[in-house]
């Protein structure tokens, strides 16, 4: 559990800008992860859905920055 809060107090120390940055950047590694796995099984497949849920985490605190800003 200490791996996700302290992932979560690190976006909440990030301005718009360097979650936006962020979320590109994962969300083009998940889709090379997608491809990569669909050619050849992954030699740990729990890695996307731990990317994923990273993914939705990043949106939530940038949703959140952008309410309330």
């Amino acid at each position: 559990m200490s791996k996700k809060i302290d992932f979560l107090k690190s976006l909440a120390g990030m301005n718009v800008q360097d979650l936006q940055a962020r979320l590109e950047d994962d969300v083009q590694r998940m889709k090379k992860l997608q491809f990569a796995h669909g050619i050849s099984p992954l030699e740990n497949p729990m890695s996307l859905r731990d990317l994923r849920r990273e993914i939705a985490r990043l949106k939530t605190e940038l949703k959140k920055k952008e309410l309330s800003a």
